[in-house]
């Protein structure tokens, strides 16, 4: 079954097909540390995660880069603001970040961050300045000459009257709509030493350096937030492609918009969720679960009611984890009966259909509508007919759909620590027994455990355990 994918450069669905052979390359935009992340951004993170793990579940190997841009302009004025050095605002929101993606599951292969590649940024601005397509300044600042550029814009879709890069107006620019490169230092900053004096990188030079540093000069996947399509990744492809001659990513995938009530989160409308809350008040699963009910490409609005009902789904899940396995604990029948064979057929269906749905642009919430369907199979009909390839065709999908969306771990992967609460647990309940002189409770749950690969230790006090 072929993947196909929208690209945002050109606007349609396109077949993957990837630079190298059943290797996917992948860049996603990550944060500028210099605040707490939001629930936007844990959207646009878990979006990608389901496409990483969707891609390996098909079978491709999956490299993926996210920077910290750990130098910037929104750092240097929060430093300026709380009087704290820029390095401590840096430390303090990195930490935030990535106990975020941790909690969040999300492993990232490579987490480049821009103060560690400033040599390499410096011979990228070089290199543009000898091929004609960057200048210096009077100032020391160097600027992309965008007009060097003719297809700036064909990302975007915008026209030279739109293309207000958001940065502070000077008049040593060419074209009010270069921008910079390289920004000179100025007191109170923090700078590094460059061949145009002291300074510091632009926001967009340092994803250009960082991606082909670790995947190449030409990789399959590029992706954000969908704020980020103009000015960064226009700027981005501008300066790549410029340097390198070519085409430089294949595909543009960015995550849409998640609003409060309809409109987009903005500290000026105080209507920002800080991720760690959110993660807090329901969790890791529910919070991956809601943001995957929804297309990455359509906007998804927060409400507590949704979250509530992703809540109640997310159990119904579970619920239908723990009547499968029920089911296939008890082993399979000689023979299935002719409802049983066409409930069997059904699934693979379904199967296929969830397939076909994470295919097509990665379309996680009509892929978890199948899921669904298999569920009210398993409660509607499998649960009385007991028939065991029903369960283990039932146990299969939700297995292939836990991989995918990653929000029900704990039923197939249950952890060291969650396996020793439940054995504490128990051999503390047959201390007790022991205690009260019930040995033969004692002496049967001890034979138990045994079997199950527990060796409960006895002593004259309490009884403790490892594993055999």
């Amino acid at each position: 079954m072929q993947i196909r994918i929208y690209n945002t450069l050109g606007r349609k669905i396109q077949p993957l097909e990837t630079v190298e052979p059943q290797t996917v390359k992948m860049y996603v935009c990550g944060p500028t540390v210099y605040d707490y992340l939001h629930i936007g951004h844990g959207r646009t993170f878990v979006s990608f995660d389901a496409m990483v793990r969707y891609l390996r579940l098909r079978g491709y190997n999956v490299i993926r880069v996210q920077n910290i841009t750990d130098i910037d302009d929104k750092i240097i004025k929060k430093a300026q603001e709380t009087g704290k050095d820029w390095t401590e605002i840096v430390d303090f929101y990195t930490k935030d970040y990535l106990n975020a993606l941790t909690q969040l599951k999300i492993e990232i292969d490579q987490h480049p961050r821009v103060t560690y590649h400033i040599k390499e940024i410096i011979n990228f601005i070089q290199k543009l300045i000898d091929k004609g397509h960057a200048y210096v300044a009077k100032s020391g600042s160097v600027y992309f000459d965008v007009d060097s550029f003719p297809s700036y814009g064909l990302l975007s879709g915008t026209k030279k009257e739109e293309w207000n890069q958001g940065e502070e107006f000077v008049k040593e620019k060419k074209n009010p709509y270069d921008f910079a490169l390289w920004k000179a230092w100025k007191p109170g900053e923090p700078y590094w030493e460059s061949p145009w004096g002291k300074g510091r990188p632009g926001w967009h030079i340092e994803c250009s350096t960082m991606s082909m540093r670790y995947l190449g000069e030409e990789f399959d996947i590029h992706g954000g937030g969908i704020d980020l399509i103009f000015p960064h990744h226009e700027n981005e492809r501008a300066q790549s492609e410029a340097l390198l001659g070519k085409q430089w990513v294949k595909y543009w995938v960015h995550v849409s918009y998640l609003t409060i009530k309809k409109e987009k989160m903005s500290k000026s409308l105080g209507n920002i969720i800080p991720l760690n809350e959110a993660l807090k008040k329901w969790g890791p699963s529910v919070l991956r679960y809601w943001y995957l009910s929804s297309h990455y490409r359509s906007s998804l609005d927060f409400n507590e009611d949704s979250l509530d009902q992703a809540r109640n789904a997310l159990t119904r899940l579970k619920d239908a984890i723990s009547i499968i396995r029920d089911i296939i604990k008890e082993g399979p029948k000689y023979y299935s009966k002719d409802e049983d064979i066409q409930i069997q057929r059904n699934i693979i269906e379904l199967i296929k259909g969830f397939h076909a749905a994470m295919s097509e642009d990665f379309d996680t919430a009509k892929a978890l509508s199948y899921i669904h369907e298999i569920v009210s199979l398993v409660f509607g009909k499998i649960q009385y007919s007991r028939d065991f390839m029903s369960a283990m065709l039932a146990f299969d999908a939700l297995r292939q759909f836990n991989y995918v969306f990653g929000v029900m771990d704990e039923e197939f992967y249950p952890t060291y620590e969650m396996l020793s609460k439940v054995i504490d647990a128990v051999v503390e309940i047959r201390n007790q027994l022991r205690m009260k002189k019930m040995y033969d409770l004692s002496d049967q749950i001890r034979a138990i455990l045994a079997n199950a690969g527990v060796k409960v230790l006895d002593s004259k006090d309490k009884s403790t355990w490892r594993f055999e």
